[in-house]
C-alpha cells in the first residue's frame, strides 16, 4: 500500500514538474489530495480481506468527509493514480484503472446499467468530465473539462464536447 502511494505521489510531482518548475516531494505531499490519495490507497489495502472491511469502510468514509471525494471499495487503480482537486470526484466501486491516471475535481466515473468505465493507462480526465458506462477510454488519453464519454475513447485521443467527441490524436507520449 505505502509503495503505491510512494508511487503515485512521484508521478504527482512529474506532472507538477511538467510546469516547468522543479517540486520539492514535501510540497507534493502538502498540496491538494494528498489526502484523498492516501484514504484510498489505505481502502484499497484494507478492502481485500474480510477482517480489513470495517476499516476500508472507515477510510472511504473519511475520504468522503474531509476531502467530498467518493471512491468506491473495489475501485482498482495502478501506480501514478492522482487525485489534483478530490473535490466532487465520484468513482464507482467496479472502475478499473491502469498506470498514471490523473483526474481532477468535479470528475465522475460511473456506471449505467451495471457496466462501468475500463481506463487505460497514462490518462488525463479534466475538470468535471464525466465518463459513464461501460466504455473504454485507451491508453494516452485526454478527457477535456465538461466533457460526458458515452463512447469508446480511441488510444491517444483528446475528447472534448458533450457527448465526449475526438479533437487530437497523438501517436505516443512519454511516461
Amino acid at each position: 500500500m505505502l509503495k503505491l502511494f510512494l508511487q503515485d505521489m512521484r508521478y504527482k510531482q512529474k506532472v507538477f514538474a511538467d510546469d516547468g518548475a522543479p517540486v520539492s516531494l514535501l510540497k507534493i505531499f502538502l498540496s491538494d489530495g494528498t489526502c484523498a490519495n492516501f484514504l484510498y490507497r489505505l481502502m484499497q489495502a484494507c478492502s481485500s480481506s474480510r477482517l480489513g472491511l470495517p476499516f476500508a469502510l472507515l477510510f472511504q468514509y473519511l475520504n468522503k468527509l474531509l476531502n467530498q471525494c467518493v471512491i468506491g471499495l473495489r475501485a482498482d487503480f495502478d501506480k501514478g493514480f492522482v487525485l489534483m482537486h478530490p473535490v466532487g470526484v465520484v468513482i464507482n466501486s467496479n472502475v478499473q484503472g491502469g498506470q498514471r491516471i490523473v483526474v481532477e475535481s468535479g470528475v465522475v466515473i460511473g456506471g449505467e446499467k451495471g457496466k462501468t468505465p475500463c481506463l487505460g493507462g497514462n490518462i488525463f480526465i479534466g475538470a468535471g468530465a464525466k465518463v459513464i458506462g461501460g466504455v473504454s477510454v485507451g491508453d494516452n488519453t485526454k478527457v477535456g473539462a465538461n466533457a460526458v464519454v458515452v463512447k469508446d475513447v480511441s488510444q491517444g485521443d483528446t475528447v472534448v464536447g458533450i457527448p465526449a467527441k475526438p479533437v487530437k490524436r497523438v501517436k505516443k507520449i512519454d511516461a
